[in-house]
C-alpha cells in the first residue's frame, strides 16, 4: 500500500485530499517479557510494521476515524465534546481515549479533523498494534493543534489510555519502544524509572523473524490481568521483609534467599520469572554491547522457557513455533514475544538460512497445530513520526 493509494482511499471516504500522514511501528520486545509492569527491565525495538494515519482538519468539532483494516465498521464519528468509552465504536475507542486525555491534561483542541488509518500488522498478532494506533494519533493530535507534547508525556497518556479507558493493566513497555523507537537500536529501559538506553544491533549476517501463530489473543480477555494481580500479591509478601517498591528490584539471591514468604508455588514461579527474566535482560544488553550473539540467544532461549513453566502463558501454539525453531540450522535463539496466549514468536537467523527456515517451522507447525503460521522478516525502524514529506511510506 503506497502513499498514492492511502490517499485515493481518504478522498473515497472523505471526499477530499489529506493534508498529513503519520505513522507509527508495531514493536518486538526481544527480551524482559512481562517485567514492565514488575518495575523491571525491558528491551524493546519498534519494527518497519505499523499503522498510517492520513488526517485533514475540518471547520467542525467533529471527529471522523475510518479504518481500512476494518471496513465492516464504517465511518465512527463522535464530536469533541463527547469523548467517554463506547463499546460501539470498537476500535476507534483507542484513538478516542487519546483525545479525551490529551483534552484532560488541558490541551486545547479548537477543532475537529478526518482520519484515515491503515494498519499493515497482523492484527491481535501481539505485535502492539493497539499501541500503534494510540502512539499514531498522538503525534496527529500534537502536529495539528501545534500542542508541542513532550513524546515522553504522550508515551505516559498512550499507557493511561489502555489502564484507564481500555480496561488492560498493560505496562508502559509498548507506547515507549513504539514512541522512542531508532532505527536498528534496541532500547533498554527501566520501566520503574524510565531511565533508557539505546543499544545498537547489528545483524549484518542474521535476520530476526516474526514467527505469528495465526492465533487471536485478546488481552482484555486473557489471563494478562491474573498475572499482574498474582505478582502484586507476592510483592506484597515480600515487602514484608524487604524494603522494595517492585519485583524488579530483587535480586536474584534476594529472590533465592526470601521466596520462602510466598506461600503458594504459583506464586513463587510467577515471582521467579519476573525477576529472573529481569536479570536475562541485563545481561543480554551486556551481550549485544560485546557482539556476543550466541550469548544473547541463550538468553532468549531461557526467557521462553521461564514464560512456559514458570509464568504459564506461551500455549501450544506459541510452543510449537519455537521448539521448531530451535532445531533449525542457524537459529541463534527464538521465543515468544509480547504477552502471550498466541500471538507471535521471533528468531533470530543466520541470512543463509532463512528460507529453509521458514519453510521447515512452517511445515512442522502447521502439521502440529492443524493451520498455518505466517512468516515475516522484520526490520528495525524509527519510531512514531511525520512523512507527509517522505517519498516513500
Amino acid at each position: 500500500m503506497n502513499k498514492e493509494q492511502l490517499g485515493q482511499e481518504f478522498h473515497k471516504q472523505f471526499h477530499c485530499d489529506f493534508e498529513c500522514i503519520f505513522f507509527a511501528p508495531g514493536r518486538i520486545n526481544l527480551i524482559g517479557e512481562h517485567t514492565d509492569y514488575n518495575g523491571g527491565h525491558v528491551f524493546p525495538c519498534s519494527i518497519t510494521y505499523g499503522t498510517y494515519a492520513l488526517t485533514r482538519r475540518r471547520q467542525d468539532n467533529f471527529v471522523k476515524l475510518y479504518s481500512m483494516n476494518f471496513p465492516q465498521k464504517g465511518k465512527i464519528e463522535f464530536d469533541l465534546d463527547s469523548l467517554e468509552y463506547d463499546e460501539k465504536h470498537d476500535w476507534a475507542n483507542y484513538p478516542k481515549g487519546m483525545l479525551s486525555f490529551i483534552k484532560e491534561k488541558g490541551y486545547e483542541l479548537s477543532r475537529g479533523f478526518d482520519v484515515l488509518f491503515y494498519g499493515n500488522i497482523p492484527n491481535g498478532a501481539g505485535l502492539s498494534s493497539s499501541a500503534s494506533i494510540e502512539m499514531v494519533t498522538a503525534i496527529l493530535i500534537d502536529h495539528l493543534f501545534r500542542l508541542n507534547i513532550p513524546r515522553i508525556e504522550l508515551v505516559k497518556i498512550g499507557q493511561r489510555v489502555e489502564n484507564d479507558f481500555i480496561g488492560v493493566k498493560s505496562g508502559i513497555m509498548d507506547q515507549f519502544a513504539i514512541g522512542m523507537g531508532k532505527k536498528e537500536f534496541g532500547i533498554l529501559l527501566d520501566c520503574q524509572t524510565l531511565n533508557y538506553e539505546y543499544a545498537p544491533i547489528e545483524l549484518k549476517e542474521h535476520r530476526i523473524i516474526i514467527m505469528n501463530t495465526n492465533k487471536r489473543r485478546e488481552l482484555a480477555n486473557s489471563k494478562y490481568n491474573e498475572r499482574r494481580s498474582e505478582c502484586e500479591e507476592a510483592l506484597a509478601h515480600f515487602k514484608k521483609v524487604l524494603p522494595i517498591r517492585s519485583l524488579g528490584e530483587l535480586t536474584v539471591d534476594q529472590f533465592d534467599y526470601y521466596q520462602h514468604v510466598l506461600k503458594s508455588n504459583t506464586l513463587k514461579n510467577r515471582a521467579r520469572h519476573a525477576v529472573y527474566e529481569n536479570h536475562r535482560t541485563l545481561k543480554a544488553l551486556q551481550a549485544l554491547k560485546g557482539k556476543d550473539l550466541k550469548t544473547f540467544g541463550q538468553l532468549m532461549s531461557e526467557s521462553h522457557l521461564s514464560l512456559k513453566h514458570d509464568y504459564e502463558v506461551t500455549g501450544k501454539e506459541l510452543d510449537a513455533l519455537v521448539e521448531a525453531a530451535w532445531l533449525q540450522d542457524g537459529v541463534v535463539g527464538a521465543r515468544m514475544t509480547g504477552a502471550g496466549f498466541g500471538g507471535c514468536a521471533i528468531a533470530i537467523v543466520e541470512v543463509e538460512n532463512v528460507s529453509s527456515f521458514i519453510e521447515r517451522v512452517g511445515e512442522k507447525y502447521e502439521k502440529e497445530i492443524g493451520y498455518s503460521a505466517e512468516f515475516y522478516v522484520a526490520s528495525i525502524g524509527d519510531g512514531a513520526r511525520d512523512i507527509t514529506n517522505e517519498v516513500r511510506v
